[in-house]
């Protein structure tokens, strides 16, 4: 009886020490914290995998509750208004000031994307409900959170679709004034897939001569910008990183594109790219446009070319060329009237260099960038500000952040 309690505990500490434990850097603050976070993301990863293996339910299926257990409902306080509409057929959360003085008076205004690796998070989450509110209270500014549908439900280019659609209806001059809107000082930004969708409806915006109200600002927060090569450095030295490592981001790409594991694992294997993607390639070399300080140990090979992935992934391959999705790869004339850029990146993110590639790139066109760069962040960190998985570098992040939209919007 008594070894079979020793056994019984032995077997439940290496268990817990399995879950819980992470080789996390320990340049990272507060590690152990993290790791704890962590052991729920990856217990809930492997629900999900085992979930999806019986035919119980699809891992982003599972994975969708972590959107559910952060959601809160919206509502008013005594510095802000809040109210859910629906804009050109799109939910949108509105954060407005309660007080202000002259009606005359116009305010500045934030599209804020939610991340989530366009397969989950919400705008009704609660960290995204707490920017919304800091940022109106701290600027005096009207916020409008995109409730855009999600993927695997909705394959790209749903979710850019719904977003494109609620900035072009928030753009005009009858809705503005609405709001008391200074059509001058609009930014648009998101994080990490928010971030995506907010560079390219920026480049989009910049291509319609019709358009007449254009973007002041945008801010991308960790960003997601390329989908050709997830082999980069950062894909590399973060593979196994909390929050997000590689399989979960390249998870997240297919399943934006197709829910066709084959494109899964060939984007696994980095050998997703067809002729078509090749030839923008150019436009996302590391070997280029990352800073060498960047490349340690790594060196260039370019990804390898096939002509077909599978038969349902054939057509979402096209995609991996259309910069609705892929916001790096496109010519630096298109990036040279694009308005000035907000762009943080952290150390310990399979995305790093994505941002520092966009940086490098606007930077050549003309574009005026701040670049954030945390040395001991981790991808998401801008989210954990509500207790108990609340983070000293969310803090600095998000001061720093709201700094640079008072400052520049």
């Amino acid at each position: 009886m008594r070894l079979g309690s020793i056994v019984l505990l032995v077997t439940l500490c290496s268990l817990s020490a399995y879950y819980i434990y992470d080789p996390i850097p320990e340049e990272i603050e507060e590690r152990w914290k993290l790791m704890l976070t962590n052991s729920f993301f990856r217990s809930l990863s492997h629900l999900a995998d085992l979930s999806e293996l019986l035919g119980l339910k699809d891992y982003m299926g599972v994975m969708y509750f972590i959107t559910l257990i952060e959601n809160i409902v919206p509502v008013s306080d005594e510095h802000v208004k809040v109210t859910e509409e629906k804009f050109d057929g799109v939910e949108v959360v509105l954060y407005q000031p309660k007080h202000w003085g002259n009606d005359a008076d116009l305010r500045r205004a934030v599209i804020y994307l939610h991340g989530g690796g366009w397969c989950l998070g919400s705008s009704r989450m609660g960290p995204y409900d707490l920017l919304a509110r800091k940022i109106v209270t701290e600027l005096d500014a009207v916020v409008l959170s995109v409730e855009y549908r999600l993927a695997p439900a909705h394959h790209f280019p749903v979710p850019y679709q719904d977003v494109y659609q609620v900035v072009k209806h928030f753009l005009q001059k009858g809705v503005l004034a609405q709001y008391y809107v200074d059509p001058g000082r609009i930014a648009v930004s998101g994080d990490s897939a928010g971030g995506n969708l907010a560079a390219a409806v920026t480049q989009q915006l910049q291509k319609e001569p019709s358009q007449q109200i254009q973007l002041k600002a945008q801010a991308l927060l960790y960003p997601v910008l390329q989908a050709l090569d997830l082999n980069t450095p950062s894909y590399q030295q973060n593979r196994d990183m909390p929050i997000l490592p590689r399989t979960l981001m390249v998870r997240f790409w297919s399943e934006y594109f197709t829910s066709d594991k084959a494109l899964f694992r060939a984007m696994m294997a980095n050998t997703h790219n067809n002729p078509e993607s090749f030839s923008l390639l150019k436009f996302g070399n590391w070997s280029a446009f990352l800073p060498e300080i960047y490349h340690k140990k790594y060196n260039y090979s370019a990804p390898a070319v096939v002509q077909q992935v599978g038969e349902k992934a054939s057509g979402a391959s096209l995609s991996f060329a259309d910069p609705r999705a892929s916001p790096l790869l496109v010519p630096d004339k298109a990036l040279r009237s694009l308005p000035k850029a907000y762009v943080l990146t952290c150390e310990y993110d399979v995305l790093r260099d994505d941002g520092i590639m966009y940086v490098t790139r606007l930077r050549a066109a003309g574009v005026e960038v701040t670049h954030e760069h945390y040395d001991t962040g981790f991808h998401g960190a801008l989210m954990f500000t509500v207790w108990p998985t609340d983070f000293l570098i969310a803090r600095r992040m998000t001061d720093n952040y709201i700094k640079w939209l008072k400052e520049n919007l």
